[in-house]
Order: structure tokens, then C-alpha cells, then sequence
């Protein structure tokens, strides 16, 4: 245990000094505090997108999902790499284009701006369900460091919460996007080393390929099926439009959609997609890999499948290294973490306060009222997680969905379809949000099918409908 809880605050100490030296740099303006002033190295920008992208799903969730099921968890696996892809190649070039354009620094500054909205309502409610779901999304986070910290120094889950939660805090209030990207980059670095050691390692410690396969298939006769056991056609087809819906998701987050917009240019767009698609590769793949072959070790020996990661790294892997598995997992919260904390603070300062109620607020005190409300929604965060009873994996996927019905039909529209209107963005996003809480909470309908399918779909629909009847009273100045 010593061996592990070096290695553990050796991390730690490195996040928070990389806080340190960042905060000077992010004091300068409330541009740098949100978006590090558009001069961020690509490397980082790109591997920050990704390690901003996969939170604690992808070492407590992902992991758990395949250690439950088995390799039918690949279907979300195929999904989150799909949906990846689709922003970079479709998103990411004309979003960096327009939002250059316009020096937005936030989404709901690029809605504003496109429309012409004076009015102020897609900005208004865009940050409404930015702060919304991002709470959700940041109390699902914590609830994932409480599990990771609990399981591995047996403390108390509400103790682990909030150690992982003050030291992100810490640095993102001290350096902002500047602090945060940095800190993602090597936590994205630590996520994808880890996996791909413990994937190398699982395959030993179990024997190889067709010994693995052979001893899980004894174990579990469904986990070696893509169908995960689902005989009927519905049943098989709702497991992998489940899986695939993920990757719709990737339009709709604003905190990954940040990162195109830091981008230095148009032109860094495709060296930062090939780094972010060979990381994606690596990291979802042996994910889901590491959940599986744990299955012979520790099937029967821990109630939880969202414990799978660091159990199994306990079992095949000597304690330091055991100290660096637990430093990636934590690093799969924190870089998401700090994101949606900087996005849901931005939709408040910038969106509201600064926009809306204070034009001619200094940048000395838009920065400080920053890191106040990043406090303030990072507690409320903390509070709802400890009444949250979903598994981390469920919360995550609700927040997401939320965020990828709210905002992905109203985005792709307005970059790709000319006469998108004001007025079918404001629709588009109310119809997606709506869609999604009353069908999350509604057990037959969820248990029916992901909310985020019927969420993104009546979300596009009603973008494009109303858009074609409203042409005259608000379509794009773009043409």
C-alpha cells in the first residue's frame, strides 16, 4: 500500500504544480482563463479533447460494462470511436472557422453570434442546459474519484470524493484552460500507458488469446458474444444502436467542442485529429479488453463491476505500478472534470454575467468571479452526487445524452445546412433536452431504448422543421 500511495501523490503533486505555474498566465484575461487565448500547442489541444472526452467512463465505466457483459461492450467501444471521427472530419474545421469569425469564446457565443440574436434567448438558454447537465455530468465524475480513492485505500467514498474533487479545484481555479489542457495532456498520456500496460499484462497473467476466450467462455457463455446473450433480433439491435448512439453524442459537448474552438487555426485541425484518433484507437479498445479479461480472475470476488480496474491491476501488477494504474483512473475523471467545471463557469461569466448584465466588467474581476462560480457549481456538484444511486457508467451516458440532444442537432445543422433558423435552434434544443429527461425517467421507455436516440433524432427534427417555416424571421447570415 505504501508503494501505491507514493505513486498516487507524486500525481497529485505534479497536477497541482502544473496549477501553479499556469495561473499567471490564465490572470491575464477572461480569454485565457477560458480558451488559453487560441495559442496552445496542437499536441495538447488534441490529447486535452481527448482526455476532456472520456472521464471516469473510460476506466470505471467502460471497464465495469465489459467485466458485466463481456465483449458485446464493444458496441459502445465502436460508438465513441465513430462518433470521435465524425467530429473531427465534419465538426471541428468549420466550428474553428466561424467561431474565429466571430471570437466566440464560448458555444452559446457562436449561437448568439450566427443568428444575429439580439434578443439574447439562444444564449440565455443555451446556458441554462450547459450549467444543467454539466452538474449532472461533474456529480457522476466525483461520485467515479469516491469509488476509485474508497477501493483503493479503503476510506470512505464521501472522504475520496472530496480529496479528487479540491485538487481539481485547486488547479483549474488557479490556471484555468491553460492549467486544465496541460494537466490533460499528461493525465491523457498516464490513461492510455496504463491501459495498454494492464491489456499486455491481463493477456499473460490469463494465458493468451484462445485461453482467455476458452476460460470466459466456461465462465460465462455469454460474454464471448457480440450479442451479450440477446437472442431476440430487437433485443440484439436495441444492444447495438445502445452502443453506436454514444458516438451521436460528440456534436453536442460543448467541453469538447472547446477544444477546436482553442485551436491556433483552421490548418492544425488534421495534425490534432490524427493524435486524438491513435489515442482514441489505444485507450477505448484496451478498455474494454481490460474489463474482459478479468473476468476468469475476479468474477465472484467483487460486487461492484465498476471496482474491475483497480482490482484487476492489484492482481496481476506489483504496488507501484498499481499506485500508476490508480493515478490513470483518477486522471480519467480529472480531465473531464475540469473541463465541464470551466464550461458550466464560462456559461455563467461569459454567457450571463459578462454579456448580459456587466459589458464593461475588468478582466481581472471576470476572472475572479470565474473561479467563484466554479467553486459554487463544483459544490453543487458534490452534493447531488452524494444522493446519486445510478452507477457511474448510467449517470455519465444521462449527461451526455442531455448535452448531445440539446446541442448536436442545432450545431450540425448550423454548420452544415445554410437556412438553419434562430428559431429552429431555440426549438431544436428544447425539444432535445425535454425528450431526454422525460425519457430517462420513465422506466418503460427507458428501458426501451438509450434516451439519447430518440433525444438527438426529435432534437434534428424539430431544428429542420421549424427552420424550413421560419426562413423569413431568422435564418443564418451565413450564406
Amino acid at each position: 500500500m505504501s508503494s501505491v500511495l507514493l505513486v498516487f501523490l507524486i500525481y497529485l503533486i505534479g497536477m497541482v504544480i502544473v496549477g501553479i505555474i499556469t495561473a499567471r498566465l490564465a490572470s491575464k484575461s477572461l480569454d485565457d482563463f477560458i480558451l488559453g487565448g487560441k495559442k496552445m500547442w496542437t499536441p495538447v489541444i488534441a490529447l486535452s479533447e481527448k482526455g476532456t472526452d472520456m472521464s471516469a467512463w473510460l476506466l470505471i465505466g467502460l471497464p465495469g460494462q465489459a467485466f458485466k457483459m463481456g465483449i458485446g461492450a464493444i458496441w459502445a467501444g465502436i460508438g465513441v470511436w465513430l462518433g470521435s471521427l465524425f467530429n473531427w472530419l465534419v465538426i471541428a474545421t468549420p466550428l474553428r472557422k466561424l467561431t474565429g469569425k466571430y471570437n466566440a469564446l464560448t458555444l452559446p457565443d457562436y449561437f448568439e453570434s450566427r443568428f444575429e440574436d439580439k434578443s439574447h434567448v439562444l444564449r440565455i438558454t443555451s446556458s441554462i442546459l450547459i450549467v444543467f447537465f454539466f452538474t449532472l455530468y461533474v456529480s457522476a465524475q466525483v461520485v467515479g474519484a469516491g469509488k476509485i480513492l474508497a477501493s483503493t485505500f479503503n476510506i470512505h467514498q464521501v472522504v475520496g470524493m472530496v480529496v479528487g474533487l479540491s485538487i481539481i479545484l485547486f488547479y483549474t481555479m488557479a490556471g484555468g484552460f491553460i492549467a486544465e489542457s496541460w494537466t490533460d495532456f499528461f493525465q491523457g498520456l498516464i490513461m492510455v500507458a496504463a491501459l495498454i500496460l494492464m491489456s499486455v499484462v491481463g493477456l499473460i497473467a490469463v494465458g493468451g488469446f484462445s485461453n482467455a476466450f476458452a476460460n470466459i467462455g466456461s465462465i460465462d457463455p455469454k460474454a464471448v458474444m457480440l450479442s451479450a446473450g440477446n437472442t431476440g433480433t430487437a433485443l440484439y439491435l436495441g444492444l447495438i444502436l445502445g452502443g453506436l448512439a454514444i458516438g451521436f453524442g460528440y456534436a453536442g459537448q460543448p467541453h469538447i467542442l472547446m477544444r477546436y474552438m482553442a485551436l491556433k487555426g483552421v490548418k492544425e485541425v488534421k495534425k490534432a485529429a490524427i493524435i486524438a484518433m491513435v489515442w482514441t484507437t489505444f485507450a477505448v479498445f484496451c478498455a474494454i479488453f481490460v474489463g474482459f479479461l478479468a473476468i476468469p480472475l475476479l468474477r465472484g470476488e467483487i460486487a461492484d463491476p465498476e471496482y474491475v480496474t483497480l482490482a484487476f491491476a492489484a492482481k496481476i501488477l506489483p504496488g507501484w505500478l498499481v499506485g500508476f494504474i490508480l493515478a490513470a483512473a483518477t486522471a480519467a475523471m480529472m480531465s473531464t472534470v475540469d473541463s465541464q467545471l470551466l464550461v458550466a463557469t464560462s456559461a455563467i461569466t461569459e454567457d450571463i454575467y459578462r454579456k448580459l448584465i456587466n459589458p464593461k466588467a475588468s478582466q481581472k474581476y471576470l476572472v475572479r468571479l470565474a473561479r467563484i462560480f466554479t467553486v459554487v457549481v463544483a459544490i453543487v456538484a458534490f452534493v447531488l452526487g452524494l444522493s446519486a444511486e445510478q452507477a457511474v457508467y448510467w449517470l455519465v451516458l444521462y449527461a451526455w445524452g442531455g448535452l448531445a440532444a440539446s446541442f448536436g442537432p442545432p450545431l450540425i445543422l448550423s454548420l452544415l445546412w445554410k437556412r438553419t433558423t434562430r428559431t429552429g435552434v431555440l426549438v431544436g434544443m428544447i425539444t432535445g433536452a425535454v425528450t431526454i429527461v422525460v425519457w430517462y425517467n420513465v422506466p418503460v421507455l427507458k428501458g426501451f431504448l438509450y434516451e439519447l436516440i430518440p433525444g438527438f433524432m426529435f432534437g434534428f427534427i424539430a431544428t429542420w422543421i421549424v427552420s424550413l417555416f421560419t426562413q423569413r424571421t431568422g435564418a443564418s447570415k451565413d450564406r
